[in-house]
């Protein structure tokens, strides 16, 4: 039986001042746990830390700087080890074709994979040195189910999630014999200020508190790969199971419907 999350636990969060990482806050401190929150901008880390002052220490810096993680490298352990290290910071942008700029490409993967990879320079050593007082260390990398299928101007994010996934999927195998469990989180539609830009339809689309709660009970329920919505991910499966050519036409045709 899963122990994750039975106790108080000690939890790094990035990507903690909006969306899902916002959510996920209250969702945590709210049942007792300890977070270090990071996001670029320290005026919405204070805000949070206002509603939770025994609870949140504030670590702000953009998490592709690979200078501003290493200052807040001593603050993952401001409440004692390290337990749980939640990589969460993430960005969408869309790719228009007719204006193909490979700078979107680079926007999505920078922030998405290389912010993630930069994390654990720092995230890394401090679960290890739990794990060598053989308390139990765990990685969450929150990725996106958006991969699974070709949608159409996602080339940037999609690819970027899918690598991600890849990325994570590696550590998992790199990192059990060390016995650090890595878990990947696959969200479908959630409600946040990124999906709020979003020009077309969202197909079971949830809020992010809705989000932040399947989170955690997944972790607690001692899950590695968490997917959600049900429905939409049953519905993602079935378009990665159709023959490429299928896949292909349904494509293209979601990328006319898209522009009309």
């Amino acid at each position: 039986m899963s122990k994750r999350l039975s106790i108080p636990t000690n939890i790094w969060l990035t990507g903690a001042s909006s969306g899902i990482g916002e959510a996920l806050v209250h969702e945590l401190a709210g049942c007792g746990h300890n977070l270090i929150v990071t996001g670029r901008r320290q005026q919405a880390l204070d805000s949070l830390a206002d509603h939770y002052p025994e609870r949140i220490a504030t670590a702000a810096a953009d998490t592709t700087n690979v200078d501003d993680l290493a200052g807040i490298s001593d603050d993952l352990n401001h409440f004692g080890d390290l337990d749980m290290a939640i990589l969460n910071a993430g960005t969408c942008q869309y790719l228009e074709i007719a204006d193909y700029d490979s700078r979107v490409i680079e926007a999505n993967i920078t922030t998405n994979v290389l912010g993630t990879a930069r994390s654990l320079d720092i995230a890394l050593p401090a679960l290890r040195a739990t794990r060598a007082k053989g308390k139990p260390a765990t990685l969450v990398i929150v990725s996106s189910s958006a991969w699974w299928f070709p949608f159409a101007r996602a080339e940037g994010y999609g690819a970027s999630k899918a690598a991600l996934s890849y990325f994570a999927h590696a550590l998992r195998a790199d990192l059990a014999a060390e016995g650090i469990d890595v878990v990947v989180v696959s969200p479908g539609f959630v409600r946040t200020p990124l999906t709020d830009r979003n020009d077309f339809a969202m197909p079971f689309i949830i809020d992010a508190e809705d989000a932040a709660q399947r989170i955690r009970s997944g972790l607690e329920r001692g899950k590695t790969e968490i997917a959600f919505p049900r429905p939409f991910i049953w519905l993602m499966k079935v378009f990665s199971a159709l023959p490429q050519s299928l896949t292909d036409r349904l494509a293209a045709r979601m990328a006319r419907n898209t522009d009309s």
